[in-house]
This record gives C-alpha cells, structure tokens and sequence, in this order.
C-alpha cells in the first residue's frame, strides 16, 4: 500500500545509487552522505546509474518501508541539479511525477486564482 502523501517531505538523493543496496545500506547513505536521520520520517529517493530503477526509502514510525519501482523501457527523468549536492527536496507532484516516469524538468506551476466569499446583493 502506498501511503506517501503532500504531508511528507521527499529527498532525491543526486548519485547514482546500487539497488542491490536495501534498508541497512540505503540507511548509510543517509546517515553519511546526506547527513540526516533516516528515521525521521521524510521519504527518501535513490535512482540507479541507468536511472531504470528507483527506491524509496520511508520510516513510518515502527519500521521502514522500502518502495522498489523497474521501468520496462525508458528511463526516470530527474530535475536538474547541482551534482555536488547530497540531494534535493521535491514536492509531492515531483515525486509522483518522477515515480511515475513522468517528465518533471518543466515543471511550471500555473497561476491559481481563488474565488471570492463575497456575498452577491441583488439590488
């Protein structure tokens, strides 16, 4: 069962990660290289060096749980970043995008305009 929502935070980690790698290597390289708590409850991201594999790493409190996606063809597209970062935070739509191998590069969020509460007189 997915249960990754908007509440949760998502870390992209930038290189290339082995997938043979499950809880316990995924959780060094948190701890060592991003420099946070895997048990923190943020959602963190690994792609491998083809980018046809992706993980998701997510401490839910008693345990961790380990998402694990292969693409058949194509590969995961990721947003631009600096190669020198540990990672990068997406928002929700990013990584639901990216998971499902979706283009995320150009993203532009459109303008949102509200709807007014006034009250409507007829006069």
């Amino acid at each position: 069962m997915f249960t990754l929502s908007s509440s949760n935070k998502f870390h992209l980690y930038s290189q290339p990660t082995d997938m043979r790698k499950s809880f316990d290597g995924l959780s060094g390289l948190i701890q060592n290289n991003l420099e946070s708590n895997p048990c923190n409850g943020d959602v963190f991201i690994f792609i491998n060096k083809r980018r046809d594999k992706i993980k998701l790493l997510h401490w839910q409190g008693i345990s961790f749980t380990l998402y694990y996606k292969r693409l058949e063809e194509g590969t995961f597209e990721v947003p631009e970043y600096d190669i020198e970062a540990g990672g990068i935070v997406l928002g929700y739509t990013q990584m639901v995008m990216l998971v499902d191998g979706l283009s995320i590069k150009n993203i532009e969020k459109r303008k949102c305009y509200t709807l007014s509460t006034e009250a409507v007189s007829e006069g």
